[in-house]
């Protein structure tokens, strides 16, 4: 079998924590559970620094976790071959410099060559996912790979013991509590209905809170400093900094700092409901176990509501208001489309017995499929 010692793996950051946060957990679960050299290269070190504090924004290069991150600052720069790894990846069609490229077609072996794409859950990524892409000038290969949720795709990241360390912390209680007594969370916002909320800023936050603080259910609701800020800034009333929380009615909301990947991970496992953005909080909320609320990046045209409409199919199944809510929420039309947001909650909180066992079927459907780092390592070594 073909030995592979260096991975190199190209990030820019789009939106914000999303394209750095799938390419951060890539990158330590290539060196820790494949034994590869990686170098994260990476435009935008400030982002990077929310989700891994040790991040110096000022280092052109710097170990992480035992990971080499270059900071990315531009196009131009000479390479050799010496510079290029075994496998090179661009995540979303990213143009890795050119100097890059012109050192690949030197190596002898050339390095295997990926377009990480982005996760849809639409019909024709079957049809694409390894298809190659010939350079038009020289002799190199690019392959693109997609994650999905079938196994006609690469599947979804997720490491090794990612599965044994959220059954062990949702086990016990205690851990649980001590977890998110962290953040000034109480015993009595414990006992109720534990929300995250993370979300774009066009997400209809005021009107959720507003059913929240009226209705009939304690509600402890869960968010990220800088997220739907002025809704939060408004239920405040105060400056929506970590640590800043409030209560009306039946809802009780708290500020949390931006935490480091294995603790977000852990507030997704305690909480009872995951409102969750982008790409990377999405696949981690199927591993949480846990209902959820996707919130999709927006695209022109409405494209990701096409997307968002093809993840429900497979996923929604037998759900109507998982389905009816999770439309409203990004805005798409829907054949409800007159229903008032209590009515939605309503109807929403009702099912949620059945999204949780749904939650744990999904998650034994997309086991099956493999892991998105094992399924590229093995594809790689057949290209050699």
């Amino acid at each position: 079998m073909t030995t592979f010692r260096r991975l190199d793996l190209f990030c820019r950051v789009v939106d914000n924590y999303g394209d750095i946060g799938i390419c951060w957990r890539l990158a330590r679960q290539l060196r820790r559970e494949h034994g590869l050299a990686v170098t994260l290269w990476v435009d935008d070190l400030a982002s990077f620094r929310r989700i891994c504090p040790e991040v110096d924004t000022g280092a052109a290069s710097q170990q992480l976790d035992g990971v080499t991150v270059r900071h990315w600052a531009s196009q131009d720069g000479a390479f050799t071959p010496a510079d290029v790894a075994d496998i090179v990846i661009e995540f979303f069609a990213v143009d890795i410099p050119p100097g890059y490229i012109e050192a690949m077609a030197q190596c002898e072996p050339r390095p295997v060559w990926f377009n990480l794409e982005g996760l849809t859950a639409e019909e024709w990524v079957e049809g694409c996912h390894r298809l190659t892409s010939p350079h038009p000038r020289l002799p190199l290969t690019k392959h693109f790979f997609f994650p999905g949720f079938t196994d006609k795709t690469g599947g979804l990241l997720r490491e090794a013991e990612l599965d044994e360390q959220r059954r062990q912390f949702q086990s016990s209680p205690a851990e649980m509590a001590q977890f998110l007594a962290r953040f000034g969370v109480t015993p009595d916002e414990m006992a109720a209905t534990k929300v995250s909320l993370f979300c774009y800023p066009h997400a209809p936050v005021s009107a959720l809170l507003d059913v929240w603080r009226a209705g009939d259910q304690a509600v402890t609701c869960l968010v990220p400093e800088g997220v739907a800020a002025e809704a939060v800034q408004a239920f405040l009333g105060a400056d929506a900094t970590a640590g800043a929380s409030a209560t009306q009615g039946a809802l009780t909301l708290r500020v949390l700092p931006f935490v480091p990947q294995p603790d977000y991970d852990k507030l997704l496992w305690a909480c009872d409901l995951n409102f969750v953005r982008g790409e990377d909080s999405f696949v981690r909320a199927q591993w949480a176990g846990k209902p959820f609320v996707w919130h999709i990046y927006p695209q022109d045209e409405n494209l990701h509501h096409k997307k968002l409409r093809a993840f429900l199919q497979r996923y929604a199944v037998g759900l109507d208001a998982l389905d009816e809510f999770s439309l409203r929420w990004n805005g798409a039309p829907t054949a409800g489309e007159g229903s008032d947001w209590a009515s939605l909650w309503q109807a929403f909180a009702r099912q949620m017995p059945a999204m949780a066992a749904r939650a744990d079927t999904w998650q034994t459907q997309m086991l099956a499929n493999g892991d998105l780092a094992a399924n590229l390592i093995a594809f790689a070594a057949t290209l050699r």
